[in-house]
């Protein structure tokens, strides 16, 4: 990865994580052509990436109890990847049935959370994610692997950087992080190329952190159009941050994404209006139905 004079990365890949991460904690289940029609349109905004939706249980997460649709009915657009959630392998070979090319496998470095979010314990969530890619690496699908709770935790508070390196696997990573330090922990462990940040907005700080990672030299950046999301076994977790904010700031530094701004707060617009609530996006909220960009 090719840096500016300021020192940041001249590109930025934008993994959109609203379709999944955005809806999965909605209280009202959200019809199935809607996430198809968020999707398309994501599809058509210059995102690289748009995490599709999640493979698991609908007793566990009921929002979620539509993917097989939601993945066959989607249009798939060249140059855009498409990946899923799979908890185990049951839900791995289920999503390649429904057409997945792509995996993202889920884990904490707190054991309370890891039990209250997929029911097992770290050692054991790691030993389905071993089977997991290694179904997947005998298919050549990619793997994209997740550490939540790298800076603290719900049920545990401050977690210790050694264990949020600890806690990994032998591809792709992306952290729910806060601060440098976290950051400083994973790259002794794993390579920069392999990482990425997941950052949700809980205290405000989702954009500073943003910032600090790829000042570091991070490239992949989540992000969730309209700032939806918040996990249903995190109390007071509220929304990723907002892809449109996102890519606002990187406007700003200069930083390419590939992304196009207007198209996204038209698709944030879309879903916002089917959902009957307000963005939280503070870049929407200023400038789209002025139809300005300062």
């Amino acid at each position: 990865q090719e840096s500016q004079p300021s020192g940041l990365p001249e590109y930025i890949k934008i993994v959109e994580v609203g379709p999944r991460d955005g809806l999965q904690n909605e209280k009202v289940i959200v019809p199935t052509d809607i996430k198809i029609e968020l999707i398309n349109q994501l599809s058509r905004t210059g995102l690289p990436a748009i995490e599709v939706t999640s493979f698991v249980s609908s007793k566990w997460v009921p929002q979620m109890a539509d993917h097989k649709e939601v993945m066959r009915g989607i249009e798939r657009h060249p140059g855009v990847q498409y990946p899923v959630l799979t908890p185990n392998l049951q839900g791995f070979h289920s999503a390649i049935a429904a057409g997945a090319t792509e995996v993202s496998v889920f884990g904490a470095a707190s054991e309370s959370f890891s039990k209250m979010n997929i029911n097992c314990s770290i050692e054991e969530s790691i030993e389905k994610f071993e089977e997991v890619a290694k179904s997947a690496r005998n298919m050549s699908i990619p793997v994209r692997g997740y550490v939540s709770c790298a800076l603290g935790c719900p049920y545990e508070g401050n977690i210790i950087p050694a264990k949020v390196a600890e806690v990994r696997v032998n591809f792709w990573l992306a952290f729910l992080m806060n601060q440098k330090y976290i950051l400083k922990s994973v790259m002794k462990e794993i390579p920069l190329s392999a990482l990425a940040v997941h950052c949700h907005d809980t205290y405000g700080q989702a954009l500073a952190n943003i910032l600090t990672a790829i000042q570091m030299g991070v490239a992949v950046v989540d992000s969730s159009v309209a700032g939806l999301g918040g996990c249903p076994y995190a109390k007071g977790s509220t929304g990723n941050v907002a892809t449109e904010d996102v890519i606002y700031m990187l406007n700003g530094l200069g930083v390419n994404t590939g992304v196009n701004l207007y198209t996204v707060m038209e698709a944030g617009n879309f879903i916002c209006t089917a959902l009957n609530k307000k963005t939280n996006s503070k870049v929407a909220q200023a400038s789209f139905n002025t139809g300005t960009i300062n």
